[in-house]
Formats: C-alpha cells, structure tokens, sequence
C-alpha cells in the first residue's frame, strides 16, 4: 500500500506531464481512495474496464485515454455519468496520461510499441518529439513494405492497411502510435522508407502513392497497448502495488 499522492508524485516524477501542450488533463483525474493497493492499467477509461477493475477489486486505474478532452461541452450525462458514477461509487482513483504516455523514451507508447516490433530507435522527430526513428533491431532491412505489413500483423495481431509502394525496400523506419496520421509529413522529411502509425485520412492516402513513403496504419489500439502495462509495472514495482493489465478488445 501507498498514498494517492506519493503515487501522483512518482507518475509525474517519470513521466513530466509539465513538459507538454496536451488536450487532456495529466495526472489524477478522479480521486478515490487516498491509500492505494492495486493497480489495474487498460488503453481507455471506457466502462467495460472500469467495470473490469471494479472486478480485479482495484483501487486505481491508470491509462492512456481518460475521461476529459478539451472541447467537451462538460455535462455529466449519458456514458459520462455512467463511467463517473462506477468510479465514485467504488470509490477509484482514475490516472491519465496523453502525450506524455506517449513520449517516455523507454516504457511510452511508441517506445513498446518499437520494442515490440523489433524495431531500435535513432532519433525524435515531429511535433513535441513524439515520433520515433529507427530501424530494425538486428540491422537488416525488409524485403518489402508487404513483408513489413506482414511482420506488424503478427506482432499485433490484427490487419494493417498499406497505402504505397509494396514492393518498396524498408530500411529506414518512422513510427508514431495513435491517431498521428498528422506526423506523415514531419517523417517524409526524415527521409524514412516507411511510417507507421495508427490511422490513416484521406490526404494520407495520396502523400504516399506520390512521395514513395509507404504508410502503413495498424490500428489506434492496437499501436498504444503497450506503454500503460509497461509504466504500471514500472511504478507498481517501485512503490510495491499489485498491479494488472485489461485489455478491452477495439476494432479501432
């Protein structure tokens, strides 16, 4: 057992949410209880893992995507008042951390999401440095971008959409997890071979097929499993927390 606060202090100690402009409040979002025990660390603050934390008899939750986002219009109705209403009434501390989640050079989303995939990185590029450079962890280069879609399908375990040059060599990697289709231009101009992200728009689409850059869009979800379970773990050893990974299936 710890307190709420030392927990707080050693999450901002790790992951400096002050160095960011983010659109989602970091840090504690809900408080319950102020001693805590067990953590259970998920993707998104939805019902489903509220409801499965309840379950695990976690006092705290942490993720990725919490509850509150700028522009919200701020009435507590409907699924708002429901996730509320689980975590109030059973007395849950909820954590969110956004970019800063994603950033950690070493436990982030991206950085697991590398390690994952096998991937080493060189260099940051992008906005707030939150995309990653690399390449392959044993140096060689993939055969193909098809044979790339092929390697993250297995590794993640779901479909990937490619748009580009499947036949293109892949040596040099550019890689931003979640919804970071923005990042494409900021990686052609690293020169990279391909990037990878989670999502693909429409403008997207047509940079790849002209610019030679294969893109490569392997799921929102799918890309950010990896960074809450690996700082949970991270900070439960730390301050000696039990500590549990739900993963709530998304199609996204």
């Amino acid at each position: 057992m710890c307190e709420r606060a030392e927990l707080l202090q050693a999450l901002n100690v790790l992951l400096q949410p002050e160095r960011f402009k983010d659109y989602s409040p970091n840090g504690l979002q809900v408080e319950g209880r102020a001693r805590v025990g067990k953590i259970v660390s998920g993707v998104t603050a939805s019902r489903a893992l509220i409801e499965a934390a309840i379950g695990a008899q976690a006092d705290t939750i942490f993720v990725h995507h919490g509850l509150f986002w700028r522009g919200q219009d701020g009435c507590v109705t409907g699924w708002m008042k429901q996730r509320l209403a689980l975590l109030l009434a059973h007395d849950i501390n909820l954590f969110a951390y956004h970019l800063p989640l994603d950033a950690h050079p070493m436990l982030g989303n991206n950085a697991q999401l590398g390690l994952q995939l096998g991937w080493v990185a060189q260099a940051r590029f992008g906005e707030q440095d939150l995309g990653f450079l690399g390449q392959r962890a044993d140096g060689l280069s993939y055969e193909s971008a098809q044979s790339l879609v092929a390697h993250i399908q297995v590794a993640l375990g779901r479909p990937v959409v490619l748009v580009g040059d499947q036949n293109k060599v892949i040596r040099k990697i550019a890689w931003c997890s979640g919804g970071a289709q923005g990042y494409f231009e900021a990686a052609l101009a690293t020169g990279a071979d391909a990037f990878i992200t989670g999502e693909i728009s429409e403008p997207q689409a047509h940079y790849a097929r002209e610019c030679g850059v294969a893109y490569l869009a392997c799921g929102h979800h799918a890309s950010e499993r990896y960074g809450a379970p690996a700082v949970a773990t991270h900070i439960a050893a730390q301050l000696g927390l039990a500590h549990e990974f739900i993963d709530i299936d998304n199609p996204a």
